[in-house]
């Protein structure tokens, strides 16, 4: 298969890795970025310094840096294309490839920002994002619990492609599917896009419990909690429930929330430690998605009705409002209630 990825971020360049190396031996993956200097960096050295250090790349991986609208007939003559862009660029992305005739899909997770002077006074996911913009597209998203440095070297892992369209699973599947990545197929986008998001929020909760040092109990009871508010959302937004017990939703919260290379969880660490928001994102170096889309995350939760004290929480250490301390007796003062609320 011609797979074209759209951005040579950490996650952009282990995809492409991955569909080189250790998919089908006849995709042809061309990777594109902005910088020029990076992809000069990329073809001498063999390894995304910036983004993916000590991964080498393989040699059959081509790249691109020619200006977007040039691409434009390589994108139109592939069989997939890969938006690995940040959830804040998806729109202008989404935007340049609407006429595009072949399956595009992204990667991003999370809620755009509310856009200025737009009709919506909400953030937006991602397919409703394309739904504005970019209509007639065929398109879909691919999500799931994974590391890029994990699937970069071709540990095994397990992703879930969704879009209303089968042949765009069908791509998906057939393009990136291999002996270490194993994907799994949904129509359930809204689901699949909505465990994707939220799961950024409470993994930024559960580093600030383990950065607290509140225990192992404090953490299970977070993690599960905090998949009741992502499921109560996203049934709201149209979602099926049974989907946030899947590859998206609990595992991809398990993994953001307690693995060691969660930039997410990582922030969270560092507020535990005093450190101030702007502090604990510079010392990064990397987007951590959380952060930029909680805020929206409550907002969308508050338009519809849906209680989500953790996130609720999460914005208010975000914003300054709340300590770590009192985040977490925000927490545990609020009144009993069943467990299935």
């Amino acid at each position: 298969m011609r797979i074209v990825v759209l951005g040579a971020g950490a996650w952009g360049t282990a995809l492409a890795v991955s569909a080189c190396i250790h998919a089908s031996k006849g995709n042809h993956v061309i990777l594109w970025a902005r910088s020029v200097e990076q992809v000069i960096q990329m073809q001498r050295d063999l390894e995304n310094v910036r983004y993916l250090p000590g991964i080498e790349l393989p040699r059959q991986l081509l790249f691109s840096v020619k200006p977007l609208e040039q691409t434009m007939p390589l994108l139109a003559d592939s069989d997939l294309v890969v938006i690995a862009s940040p959830m804040k660029g998806l729109r202008q992305l989404l935007l340049a490839l609407a006429d595009l005739q072949v399956p595009v899909v992204w990667l991003c997770k999370g809620f755009e920002a509310v856009q200025e002077g737009g009709s919506c006074h909400y953030g937006l996911l991602g397919h409703e994002v394309q739904a504005q913009v970019a209509p007639k597209l065929k398109a879909g998203v691919l999500s799931g619990p994974s590391f890029a440095q994990e699937v970069a070297l071709g540990q095994p892992a397990a992703l879930v492609a969704a879009s209303e369209h089968p042949h765009v699973r069908d791509a998906m599947v057939t393009a990136l599917h291999s002996a270490t990545l194993r994907v799994y197929a949904t129509e359930d986008v809204p689901g699949v896009e909505v465990g994707g998001a939220v799961k950024n929020v409470l993994a930024i909760a559960t580093g600030l419990c383990d950065g607290l040092q509140l225990g192992l109990n404090a953490r299970a009871a977070l993690i599960t909690r905090g998949l009741a508010e992502m499921t109560r959302l996203g049934v709201a937004l149209g979602a099926r429930a049974e989907t946030f017990m899947g590859l998206s939703g609990l595992g991809d919260l398990v993994l953001t929330a307690t693995g060691h290379l969660s930039r997410n969880r990582q922030v969270g660490l560092a507020l535990a430690q005093g450190k101030t928001l702007e502090q604990a994102v510079s010392e990064l170096g990397h987007v951590a998605e959380g952060v930029y889309c909680a805020h929206t995350v409550l907002q969308r939760a508050h338009r519809l009705g849906i209680d989500m004290p953790i996130t609720r929480s999460v914005v208010g250490l975000l914003n300054g409002s709340l300590q770590p301390l009192q985040a977490v007796a925000a927490l545990m003062e609020r009144e009993p209630a069943a467990e299935a609320t």
